[in-house]
């Protein structure tokens, strides 16, 4: 402890001495409340490194939808964190530390105006809207380094979808923004959602790693109440993660290449059929459970154009696809392909451009369990508020344009389109206009 101290103590010495540290909300500063006179790259010097972030997302429903009376929902998030390099603070060879902290708030414009709020929309206008408007715990884990670094293992509280299945989130619809498995899964909790965690990576070659992980299942930590949560009460097994990352530059550009295996070990419930294969909602008995539950996904991101004496410039492809149980999953299936093209115009380098299309399948069984549902309740009218909507394949679509305000601010305008909401087919598509604010301070 008195080592930490001491380490401090020498960084906010130097900071006093730094003259050209970047200024508040300078342009070319990557933070928006700038160095602190020297102070916070000094502290990274040192060992402590700050992170503060914000994402904000407006949505709006253009025409369309469920419910045309036009209106606009706004969603956010505040990160609050700092990295702790033990090799600097404690001697610690290759070790560090992280602790991350994040509030959301908001409204999300897909759940009353976009789809039929008996089923809601399949996917999200608003990406960062879920999970409650209150502070939880995100991240608090050690990770250790062996081998010169070709073994890497992390402990403690995080989430499946920043090691497995990982995918960027330059976009506002949820279908194209992070690890798609924990959309569709349902056993699978993304960010800002912590469980309990161990995962172990090994690279195989400089472009190639392998990975595995132990995650607990536990639903009670989705509770707003339970933001920081430590205990394992309410635990119902484990997910178990496999993956393969293949990081190669084709043609001297750069790619990544994800194939991945999950299993669940907790009981799941059937969608459709009870302990003696028939429809549970026309016998009446308990919906069957399976002992466990499975799925895979793939992804692949490529850039395939550059400009000449500027690489980060040019067009990158990437495709994401995931596959569900169809025994005990709502949706059996998730496709999108799409398209990023950064520093279109001379002018504007870091700006980019996206568009994107994907599709969400939802399971046949499920779709028959809501039909029968219907038959047995005597609902046949879908105007009927007894009625349980019917729910098929909803299709989704975006095109946006990052405008690299700063180094530390991106405004994204973006347009959306939603066909078949939720998969029902009686709502109209809809046109949502968007606006992704992404700052770090």
């Amino acid at each position: 402890m008195a080592t930490i101290k001491y380490r401090v103590l020498l960084a906010a010495m130097a900071c006093a001495q730094t003259v050209n540290a970047a200024e508040p909300f300078a342009s070319n500063s990557p933070w928006a409340l700038g160095d602190w006179n020297g102070a916070r790259s000094s502290l990274a010097e040192q060992g402590i490194d700050f992170e503060f972030s914000y994402v904000g997302e407006i949505g709006s429903n253009l025409g369309g939808g469920y419910n045309n009376n036009r209106s606009a929902r706004y969603s956010d998030q505040y990160s609050l964190g700092a990295r702790f390099d033990l090799d600097k603070l404690l001697g610690w060879h290759d070790a560090r530390f992280q602790l991350t902290v994040a509030d959301r708030n908001g409204d999300n414009i897909s759940n009353d105006r976009i789809g039929d709020p008996r089923v809601g929309t399949l996917s999200s206008s608003q990406e960062v809207w879920g999970r409650g408007s209150h502070w939880r715990m995100t991240q608090m884990y050690y990770q250790q380094a062996f081998f010169d670094r070709r073994l890497d293992i992390k402990a403690g509280r995080f989430g499946e979808g920043e090691d497995f299945n990982s995918f960027d989130c330059n976009f506002q619809n949820l279908t194209f923004c992070g690890s798609q498995v924990g959309n569709w899964g349902g056993i699978w909790y993304n960010w800002p959602i912590t469980q309990w965690a161990l995962r172990v990576k090994y690279a195989i070659s400089p472009e190639l790693y392998a990975q595995i992980g132990v995650y607990e299942q536990n639903p009670s930590n989705t509770e707003s109440r339970n933001g920081f949560k430590l205990s394992g009460s309410g635990t119902k097994g484990a997910v178990l993660p496999v993956e393969i990352v293949w990081r190669p530059r084709l043609g001297g550009l750069p790619g990544e290449y994800r194939a991945g295996y999950y299993y669940s070990s907790a009981d799941s419930k059937d969608v459709l059929h009870d302990s003696n294969g028939r429809p549970a909602v026309i016998s009446g008995a308990a919906y069957r459970s399976a002992s466990s539950k499975h799925g895979l996904w793939l992804g692949a991101t490529q850039q395939v154009t550059h400009k000449t004496g500027d690489a980060s410039r040019g067009l990158s492809l990437f495709v994401m696809a995931t596959a569900h149980d169809k025994k005990t999953s709502k949706v059996d299936h998730y496709v999108s392909v799409g398209a990023v093209y950064k520093g279109l115009f001379a002018a504007r380098p870091k700006d980019d451009i996206g568009l994107a299309v994907s599709e969400v399948h939802v399971n046949p069984g499920y779709r028959k369990n809501a039909a029968l549902t219907n038959l047995v309740n005597g609902v046949g009218d879908y105007d009927d508020p007894e009625y349980l909507p019917v729910q098929e394949t909803e299709y989704n679509a975006e095109l946006n344009y990052g405008l690299h305000v700063t180094d530390w601010l991106t405004v994204r305008p973006n347009l959306q389109y939603v066909r078949h909401p939720g998969g029902v087919k009686q709502v109209d598509d809809a046109w949502v206009g968007g606006l992704k604010v992404q700052a770090t301070f």
